[in-house]
Parts: C-alpha cells; structure tokens; sequence
C-alpha cells in the first residue's frame, strides 16, 4: 500500500518573527477587529496554542511565506514576541488548511468554555482571553440549561446568539424540537426569529404555563392572537410537506425516468416542437431537474 506523504512537519521549529512574509494582503482596520482583539487577548493571556503553518525557507534571503496564521503572526509582533512557533509545509504552496474546516459551533464553544471552568479557569480569565464580557462568558457557560437533548443534536453543528437558549428553555420539549426544526429550515436561526415563534407559543406549551405579561416591542393582544394562529397554520403546512416528501421524491423519479425515455424519441420530439413548443420547454426542464427545491 502506497504511503500518504505529510503536508507539514510534525514537529514544530522556531522562527524569528522577522523572517517571516505574508502570502496576501493584510486587510485594512484589522488591528481594530473583534477576532483580532480576541485572538491578541489569547495570546497574551494563554499564549499561542496553534504554530503558524509556513513555506520551507526562501533561498538566499532565509526568509518563510506564511501559509496559515497571518493574524497571530500580526498580533504576536505588537506583542513583542521574538520568535514564532511555525509547522513547515513539506511543498512550496499557498494552500491554507483553514479553508477546508467548519469552525467552532456555538455547543462546541459552550462544552469547551464549561470544561475550562470545571478545571479551575476563571470567567474572569476566559473573558479576558476571549476579549468579551464576564456576562457573556456566564451566557455560554449556562447555553445548554433547559434545552432538551434533541433539540442540542439539531444545533450541535449550528452558530448561534446565546440569547436564542432564553427564549427555547421557557418552551416545553416538543415546542422547542418544533420551533428548531422550523427555523432550519427557514435558515434562519435569529434571536428575532426564535422571539415571535416564543410569542406566538400557546400557553400550554410554555414551562410556566402562562403567557409573559408584556411581549417584547409592544406587540398587541391582537397581534399575539394573529402570530398564534399563523403559527398553527405554518407548523400544520410543514407536518404536511413532511409527510409527503419521500413520496413527492419517488414521484419525481419516476416522472423524470419516463420522460427522458419519451423525449428520446425523435418522432415525439418533432410533434412537440411543431405542435407544443411550450409543452415541450417544460418537461426538458423536468428532465434537467435533480432536486425538488430546483426550479
């Protein structure tokens, strides 16, 4: 069996900082950035955690091209760091590994944070290094109370405000797998969003029991009313799709493998352009079709 050659060295070297180029250009205003800001409070308060990813040295000048970490790089040298921790590409490329990885979900940074605090590291601390308020630390940490365990899986790989979990721990279980699986499929996974479905939540469904004695934004007893009744309608319509999909699916399937056989026959073909040019325009765009939502 074929061995599959390294990319980058396994064993990190140091680097004077001097020596090493950027690959692109650094955009303007990054130094005032929130991800700069955060990841230069990292680095100060917890140091570097992952080495720069960087080209085997430039003959004659002994110079390196930084493949991946241009921000640490920028940050460590307003810190003063003389030397870098960098992982040495086997080839001369520019390719950056980052931009084949998912970056880290908003559960995935809740169970890190948590495990953080569990092992001794203040909010204090984490909120310095994360450059964010104590209060915020205090949010991610408590993400998950409330939340049932199914509703976790669906936004296990998803981003999100904290401040969606305020309003899904007053729903009941089923309320809240019901409110999640609407808002994926909407994409839309807002704060604002997730703050009418809770509005228009009866109050059977709600923890308490009751509705909140004043909705955010002065919405109306009326108005209320009307969300609540649309909402019904709205989870009734999806059941519904649901239910139907894999038939509509297999339906599709069978149509289209029907009419690329139909519209294999130069006969039929011809009788259509002739007779029924818009007939004919619309099932070549069946044929063409791959998906349900494809249009």
């Amino acid at each position: 069996m074929k061995s599959v050659a390294l990319g980058f060295s396994l064993e990190a070297m140091s680097v004077e900082i001097a020596n090493l180029l950027p690959s692109r250009k650094i955009p303007e205003g990054l130094n005032i950035s929130k991800k700069y800001k955060q990841i230069r409070s990292s680095i100060e308060e917890i140091g570097l955690i992952e080495p720069l990813s960087i080209t085997p040295e430039i003959q004659q000048s002994g110079n390196h091209m930084v493949l991946d970490g241009h921000v640490r790089m920028i940050a460590l040298r307003e810190l003063g760091h003389a030397d870098v921790p960098c992982l040495v590409a086997k080839d001369d490329e520019g390719y950056t590994y980052n931009s084949r990885i998912n970056r880290l979900s908003t559960i995935q940074e809740h169970y890190m944070i948590r495990r953080a605090i569990e092992r001794g590291v203040s909010a204090e601390r984490l909120a310095k290094a994360l450059s964010m308020d104590v209060s915020h630390v205090n949010k991610k940490m408590r993400l998950l109370d409330g939340i049932c365990p199914e509703a976790q899986e669906m936004l296990r790989d998803r981003q999100f405000s904290p401040e969606l979990s305020r309003f899904l721990r007053q729903m009941k279980p089923t309320r809240q797998v019901e409110c999640i699986e609407l808002m994926l499929s909407a994409n839309n996974l807002t704060v604002a969003y997730v703050e009418a479905m809770f509005i228009a939540t009866p109050a059977e469904m709600l923890v308490e029991g009751k509705k909140p004695r004043k909705a955010s934004g002065g919405v109306t007893q009326e108005q209320m009313a009307k969300m609540e009744r649309e909402m019904a309608s709205l989870r009734g319509q999806y059941k519904m799709v649901e239910e139907s999909y894999g038939q509509d699916v297999l339906n599709l399937v069978l149509a289209r493998g029907y009419l690329i056989r139909l519209l294999e026959n130069g006969a039929v073909i011809r009788y259509l352009k002739q007779r029924q040019p818009d007939v004919l325009k619309e099932l070549q765009a069946v044929v063409m079709t791959v998906a349900l939502d494809q249009s």
